[in-house]
Formats: structure tokens, C-alpha cells, sequence
């Protein structure tokens, strides 16, 4: 009988859907029938997906890994000696060793996958708190210098500093200010948000709350998709426990300020993303884009001035207020500081997590990190920013992810995740679908979103007919005068960002829409 041992495995959405609760009830099973007592902590994801359900073992070296686990390794584990860190096919040594993770610059993600993300005390243990503890103790101004020094940008997709966000709501008078977490993560393979409300969830209320006493706002909200009902419970629970140990409320660790969250789920329209129509939801009513000005800053949810950040933006300030503004602004290159949390989905051998400073190039997080694409095939094109991000060819690899590196390619970094296509990939396909995609989407406030994305649409449908059957002078201008239109007469991002991919598509892959010299 050994009380000490202690074995992790995760909770996480991820870990869970590759049975990870199989693994965890056959490990205390076999351990029962040994006469083993184990410290089972169900922790968070450290984002090495290809390794998960990844089970480790706190050993007196460090916590050794063992991945992925299936429910029918658990025997063979158990008989490899795994509780004392024993050689097994599934081993892969000292978590912290593996060099997918040991590579990267972990700030805003450096509790994930180590804590037990429903325990405060935990939470506490790993540096949790220590950036609010500071904030309390400063002034208003003073919390949103530091924050400004940071060079802290969105991490949404604008890229709009935030410093000059929360430095606009501190200089407006109102009676009544409010933060606002946009949490309704829908962009095709992202999962930077969910992986800190389930991973990680604490540091988001402490982001919340640090920013509430940055502008003086008493009140904020989490707008939560609703596909993630994993990371609602995990937010509820951490809330409430929050709550009853002094964290938020009234009075938030016996300082005189008060604070309140609560969670609001929205129904799963992707234009609620826009921070407009986010405010529309949260009011109660259908999630719409309103003009722009007056801006949220000014006057935002219920007409009074508003902080709206995106889950990434307000996890990262905690490391700021403890360590620094200077210390977060010497990662990353030119006027993209600090780090950021890259998702690698698609056709990729290895995807999951990876937070980096700016600076590293697509080439290097394709091969180094992902290990090429996942059918051993030639990786013909990436997709960056989410559906409505740009498609870059293998001959701009080599950018750095830097906010203005991308701009100068006519591509956003958006929200970090970068989809990955191997050559088999038909580009007209996939500039149709951006196309049915915002067709879909669109709250139909405007014409050139509501009429432009549904005509492209069609328009793309006969391009496509059109390569078996010979060139068919005229449509290609045709798509791109729709194109210009629908970047240039817009609301918002949704018909604004559409045509992105369908003109890199266009752009650097024209074979695949019949566009040959002979048609041009």
C-alpha cells in the first residue's frame, strides 16, 4: 500500500471524448485489485492531443507520461512498473521533456494540464491569484499602464490594443460600467478558449476581475457558446467557489471593491462573436450587428461603457499584473509582444496546442510541432484566422506570425488556429464553402453580407461546373467585382472577412478554378 503515489489523468473535453473516464475507472480498478491506493486527480489538458487520453505519474523526478491510453493498456502499465516512472511502449519520459511541449513559452497556459482545474487551492499553489493580490494595492490608471506597457493586443482577431480598450471605459463617467468576456469561440479549429475555461478556469475569473478594477466596472459577463457544456460546468463550479472564498463579490478579498460574474450562454450564431451582436444577445434580444459608432467602449451593454475582451485577451493579464508589463512585452517581435496560443487542427500529424512568442514561422510550427500533415502527404495549403481567414501556399511558410507580416499578405492571424490541407485539397471547394458559410451565418443586416455571400455562392457553384465543361470567360472577374464589394461595403467582419479566403484561394491556386491564361 503506497498513499503517496499520485496519477493524473485529464478532464478535459478532449481527453474525454478519446475515453479518457474509461482509462481513469480502469486504472482505479486495477489498482484496487493490486491493493494500491492511488491519488487520482482528474487535471487539466496540456493540449499534446495525439498523446491524450496522456495518463502521467508524479514520480520523485518529475511527472512521467504515458500516451495515449487506452482502457486496455492499464494492465500492461500496472505490470511495466508505470507507478515508478518503468519503461513502457507508452512512455515517453518526463512530461516536461517532450519537446513538443519543453519548446514552447508558456504564460497564459502555464497552469494548463498541471492543476486540477476545479480546486482553488490548486490554483493558488501554481501562482493563481498573485496578479489580482497586486492590482488591488494599485490604482485604476496605474492597472491600465501596466497593461499598456504589456503591448497586450486582442486576441480575438482585431488585434486592437488593450490598454487603449480599458483606458477609454476608465475615462468615461458612468454609474455603471461592465467587462465582458467574449467567449463564444466558433471559428473552425480553434479550441484556445475552451482549453482555459476547462483547463485553466480560474485565470479567467482573475482576468475578469483585474479588469473590472482597471475601469471600474462592477459587474461582468461570460457569453459562452453553446456547444461547450464541459466548460459551462467547469465555469459555474469555479464561479461558485470563487465566490464563497472572497474572490468576487462585495467586497473581493477585503479590499472595499466589489465585483460580480455571471455566465450567459448563447445559442450558437456564429455573428455572435461580433461584439455588437454579442451585446444584442446578452440584452436579450437577436444577436445583430449595430453600427458602429458609438463604440462598446463608449456605449456598450445596456447603453453604459464596456470592456469587451475575448477569453485569451483577459487569461493573459494575471502574468502581466504579477510579473510585469515588461517582462510580458519581451516575448514576441515588432508590434506583436507577448505570446501566442497557436491551434494546429486539420491534416496534421500532431495537432493540439502550442503557445509560442510571435515570430515563429508556419514552417516551423507545420514540421517541427505538427510533424507534417497526418496522410504523410505534401502540405499544399494552410488556412490561418478561422472560415474566414486567408489560404497561404507552401511559398509564404516561411512568414513569422506577426500581426503585420500577415497584414502585408492580405491574411489575419484572427484567433490563432491554423487548419492544414494536404494536396488533395480542391481550393474551389473551399472558397465555396466560405461562401455557404456566410450565407449561413449572416444576420442579414446588411445587403452586401445577406445577398453578396448567397450570389457568390452560386457564382462559385458554376466556376466549379464550369472546369469539366471549358472556360467560361468573365466569371473569375465577376467573382472578384462581388469579392471587392463585399470587403468594401459591409458591417462587419462576417461579409467583410468572407472574401478573404476566397480570393487567396483565387490568388494562388487559379488551376482549381479553371483559370488559365486561355480564360483570362
Amino acid at each position: 500500500m503506497n498513499p503517496s503515489i499520485t496519477v493524473y489523468v485529464p478532464r478535459d473535453v478532449t481527453a474525454l471524448s478519446l475515453g479518457a473516464d474509461k482509462v481513469a475507472k480502469a486504472l482505479v480498478t486495477e489498482a484496487a485489485a493490486r491493493g494500491i491506493e492511488l491519488n487520482l486527480v482528474r487535471n487539466g489538458s496540456r493540449g499534446l492531443f495525439w498523446l491524450e487520453p496522456l495518463v502521467e505519474v508524479a514520480t520523485s523526478a518529475g511527472r512521467v507520461a504515458y500516451g495515449p491510453v487506452k482502457a486496455k493498456d492499464v494492465a500492461g502499465l500496472f505490470e511495466a512498473g508505470f507507478l515508478e516512472g518503468g519503461a513502457h511502449p507508452l512512455g515517453h519520459g518526463l512530461t516536461e521533456e517532450i519537446e513538443y511541449l519543453k519548446r514552447q513559452e508558456r504564460l497564459t497556459f502555464a497552469r494548463a494540464g498541471i492543476t486540477d482545474p476545479l480546486s482553488l487551492d490548486d490554483y493558488i499553489a501554481h501562482d493563481g491569484y498573485r496578479g489580482l493580490r497586486r492590482a488591488l494595492g494599485m490604482t485604476p490608471e496605474a492597472i491600465v499602464a501596466e497593461v499598456t506597457e504589456s503591448g497586450l493586443r486582442g486576441r480575438g482577431g482585431a488585434a486592437f490594443p488593450t490598454g487603449i480598450k480599458w483606458r477609454t471605459v476608465l475615462g468615461c463617467e458612468s454609474a455603471q460600467k461592465y467587462i465582458v468576456c467574449n467567449a463564444d469561440e466558433g471559428d473552425s479549429g480553434t479550441f484556445s478558449d475552451r482549453m482555459v475555461m476547462e483547463d485553466d478556469p480560474f485565470v479567467l475569473i482573475e482576468g475578469m476581475t483585474i479588469a473590472g478594477l482597471a475601469v471600474g466596472a462592477t459587474m461582468g459577463y461570460i457569453y459562452l457558446r453553446s456547444e461547450y457544456p464541459h466548460a459551462e460546468a467547469t465555469l459555474k463550479a469555479t464561479i461558485a467557489s470563487a465566490y464563497a472564498a472572497g474572490y468576487l463579490g462585495d467586497d473581493v478579498l477585503g479590499s472595499g471593491k466589489a465585483f460580480h460574474l455571471e455566465l450567459r450562454r448563447g445559442a450558437g450564431a456564429y455573428i455572435c462573436g461580433e461584439e455588437t451582436a454579442l451585446l444584442e444577445s446578452v440584452e436579450g434580444k437577436r444577436g445583430t450587428v449595430r453600427p458602429k459608432p458609438p463604440l462598446p467602449a463608449i456605449e456598450g451593454l445596456f447603453g453604459m461603457p464596456t470592456v469587451i475582451n475575448n477569453v485569451i485577451s483577459l487569461a493573459s493579464v494575471p502574468i502581466i499584473l504579477d510579473k510585469g508589463g515588461a517582462y510580458y512585452r519581451d516575448f514576441g517581435m515588432g508590434r506583436s509582444l507577448g505570446t501566442l496560443p497557436i491551434q494546429l487542427t486539420g491534416n496534421i500529424a500532431r495537432g493540439g496546442l502550442v503557445e509560442k512568442a510571435f515570430g515563429i514561422t508556419l514552417r516551423e510550427l507545420l514540421y517541427e510541432y505538427g510533424g507534417g500533415s497526418a496522410s504523410g502527404r505534401p502540405i499544399r495549403a494552410v488556412q490561418v484566422g478561422g472560415p474566414l481567414g486567408a489560404y497561404l501556399p507552401e511559398s509564404q511558410f516561411d512568414t513569422p506570425l506577426d500581426y503585420e507580416a500577415f497584414a502585408a499578405l492580405g491574411a489575419v492571424l484572427g484567433h490563432g488556429g491554423i487548419v492544414v490541407f494536404d494536396d488533395t485539397v480542391d481550393m474551389a471547394d473551399m472558397a465555396r464553402y466560405a461562401m455557404e458559410f456566410c450565407a449561413v451565418e449572416s444576420c442579414g443586416k446588411c445587403t452586401p453580407c445577406r445577398i453578396g455571400s448567397t450570389r457568390g455562392e452560386e457564382l462559385l457553384d458554376q466556376i466549379i461546373v464550369a472546369r469539366s465543361e471549358g472556360p467560361q470567360p468573365g466569371q473569375i472577374e465577376l467573382l472578384k467585382s462581388l469579392c471587392d464589394t463585399m470587403l468594401g461595403a459591409s458591417l462587419c467582419a462576417l461579409g467583410g472577412m468572407t472574401p478573404y479566403p476566397v480570393l487567396s484561394a483565387l490568388n494562388h491556386f487559379p488551376e482549381d478554378f479553371g483559370d488559365t491564361a486561355e480564360v483570362r
